[in-house]
């Protein structure tokens, strides 16, 4: 079968279309044929040996993807053959055919098709765990959110609305916060890409508050990291929580620790993936409520960019980059 593998690290220019092996089936396991993955930002950190968890050389990228069972394992009950299924994979999705434990796969609605499914697990999945157990998001709270034109962000803006909240979408160009508004995000603002500057700083602060009336947002959604979150907690209201999503602008950041107890706020770490593995029960019942979420047009992943798995090195390098609105997928 054919696979796109990272066999030295470095940029996405460095991966490779190689044929491999078919991966063997084991027992509680299930072999899936992948028809659709999608591109995730550990991705573009993990084939540079940046991310926490490092595979060995040579590897298969790819946290999610969605297509059709295959064959099943020993032991396996929930699955069959012919499902139609996407699987949270952490590794492996970049390729023709998967073999994954079935706790990692979930049968999807016949209404959604395959690039939907592969773009929904990941970011749709952390979304909703972050507004609704770790930050206990309630009608009528405003809710900022950064990068809110990525794959994590829209899914935000879209659940966030779903659950009542006042969105404020911030993002990096116009067009940004026109598909934000398009995803029914209330208001958004525009702010510099880049290293910030300390006037910089000051003015997206003021820009938070400016749009909360002076009280500054209930929950900050934030995926950037680096200097945008000290201007956001300092923006945030009190009682409020900074949820803490990923460092895509690069650095990760050093919060005066005091700004936690002047504003009687909460910082709080969102790690989906060691909470699924925690509660997977509860994680179904997620999952269950954004099908119905999906059923009744309250979410809709926004696929801006597909690539072949022969251009899956540019997909990488277009999420890389910071061009895409929505989820990259690599259809297979």
């Amino acid at each position: 079968m054919k696979a796109l593998q990272c066999v030295e690290l470095g940029l996405p220019d460095k991966l490779k279309v190689n044929e491999i092996a078919d991966p063997e089936l084991l027992p509680g396991h299930v072999l899936i044929e992948n028809k659709a993955a999608s591109v995730n930002f550990p991705d573009v950190l993990m084939i540079q040996g940046l991310y926490q968890f490092q595979p060995e050389l040579p590897f298969t990228p790819g946290g999610e993807s969605a297509g059709e069972v295959l064959a099943i394992g020993d032991d396996v009950k929930d699955i069959q053959v012919g499902d139609r299924v996407f699987a949270m994979t952490g590794l492996g999705a970049f390729a023709e055919k998967i073999v994954v434990h079935e706790n990692t796969v979930m049968k999807i609605p016949d209404t959604m098709d395959f690039e939907t499914a592969a773009a929904l697990p990941m970011t749709y999945g952390t979304s909703l765990y972050a507004l609704k157990q770790r930050a206990e998001l309630k009608e009528g709270e405003t809710l900022l959110v950064l990068g809110a034109a990525g794959g994590v962000g829209l899914a935000t803006v879209e659940l966030g609305k779903a659950m009542g909240a006042r969105v404020i979408a911030a993002a990096s160009t116009q067009d940004k916060i026109d598909l934000c508004i398009a995803h029914g995000a209330d208001e958004g603002f525009i702010y510099e890409s880049g290293k910030l500057d300390k006037n910089q700083q000051k003015e997206l602060s003021s820009k938070i508050k400016e749009l909360t009336g002076g009280m500054g947002a209930n929950v900050v959604y934030d995926p950037i990291g680096d200097n945008y979150s000290e201007p956001c907690i300092r923006a945030t209201a009190w009682d409020g929580r900074y949820l803490v999503i990923g460092f895509a602008a690069g650095e990760i950041p050093k919060i005066p620790i005091n700004l936690a107890l002047l504003k009687g706020m909460k910082i709080v770490g969102v790690f989906w993936g060691a909470w699924v593995g925690m509660h997977p029960d509860e994680n179904r019942n997620n999952f269950e409520e954004l099908f119905k979420l999906h059923s009744e047009g309250k979410i809709n992943p926004e696929v801006s960019d597909s690539f072949s798995l022969n251009d899956g090195a540019l997909a990488i390098a277009h999420l890389m980059d910071r061009k895409a609105k929505g989820k990259v997928i690599i259809k297979i």
